[in-house]
């Protein structure tokens, strides 16, 4: 049985994933600043703040990688672990965003994420981000924005070809993920593709599945997508901020390819990428939408036998 609210909120989704032009001022200021940064080699997006310069505390590890611990913002979660050689070569950089309902996790937990890629030749960038405890959306899309700007501006120092990477995000990461890959007409310059490991695409369909459910995770991602909107549903002035945060909304021509992978009976089901899939495919663009049988999601889901390899093996098809 539907509630009123449940009712209301699939009103507004046939409002929200109309075509709009609808986007976070904040946010476009931080895309200019990327796509400034690849016309003049500098340039970060900066939220309003300093350009703080790279904190580099390098740690040797195996084969000569070594890990440094970059400041890309002022807030303490704007920080970013760089794993590279330091070989002076310009390598293809896979970036890396961690999950946890927008208002947890940490860079930590993709630690070993970051080691495998590392292995395999990339230059990797694990950041953090703000979380919706500290800052209301669009904050977490311009804190991707700011890393990936301060990767490119320093690449020399870490070996890195700022034309040439991807971004794979996990659960509310893949959102991040997601929402970079198809923000501003004509893409992020050097993104090659987006990877999402249980992506949560859409916060509202989220909201929706969430209202009449007894699966604690369904009933935890909806009050997750409420906190990530500022602590208000999908209704009347909030409709814009939910409307910002739906990812199919701007979808657009000269997007990258995406891969999606959702376990079959997750909390978060296929149906999050396969409504993206449907809107990219009408501008020519390429979706990838990968199930495995199971409940598992995110890294758990990416653990699985093959996935990891199916997913690198998207990525070194993208990378040049």
């Amino acid at each position: 049985m539907r509630t009123a609210a449940t009712v209301s909120a699939l009103a507004l989704a046939a409002l929200v994933l109309a075509p709009s032009a609808v986007q976070a001022s904040s946010t476009a200021d931080a895309a200019s600043a990327v796509l400034a940064s690849s016309a003049q080699g500098s340039s970060a997006p900066r939220s309003g703040q300093g350009d703080p310069e790279p904190t580099v505390t390098p740690q040797p590890l195996a084969q000569g990688t070594l890990v440094d611990s970059v400041a890309y913002g002022r807030h303490s979660r704007q920080r970013m672990d760089v794993w590279y050689q330091s070989d002076g070569l310009k390598r293809p950089g896979v970036f890396l965003i961690h999950g946890g309902w927008w208002s947890s996790g940490d860079k930590k937990y993709m630690t070993e994420v970051s080691r495998s890629y590392a292995e395999l030749g990339y230059t990797v960038f694990n950041i953090n981000y703000r979380l919706s405890g500290d800052a209301a959306w669009p904050a977490q899309r311009i804190d991707a924005f700011d890393a990936i700007a301060t990767a490119r501006r320093h690449a020399a120092l870490w070996s890195f070809d700022p034309d040439n990477y991807v971004v794979v995000g996990f659960s509310a990461g893949g959102h991040l993920a997601t929402a970079v890959g198809t923000y501003k007409t004509g893409g992020l310059p050097g993104l090659k593709g987006v990877v999402g490991i249980s992506p949560v695409v859409s916060p509202l369909t989220a909201y929706i599945d969430g209202a009449d459910t007894l699966d604690p995770n369904k009933r935890k991602l909806r009050q997750a997508a409420i906190q990530l909107a500022g602590g208000c549903a999908p209704a009347g002035k909030c409709a814009r901020i939910w409307q910002s945060m739906e990812v199919s909304e701007h979808a657009s021509r000269g997007d990258v390819p995406v891969l999606s992978v959702h376990s079959q009976d997750e909390f978060v089901p296929a149906s999050h990428s396969l409504q993206l899939k449907d809107r990219l495919r009408q501008v020519g663009v390429e979706v990838t939408v990968l199930t495995e049988a199971g409940i598992e999601h995110s890294a758990p889901l990416y653990r699985l036998p093959g996935v990891a390899e199916r997913v690198q093996e998207w990525i070194a098809g993208r990378l040049l």
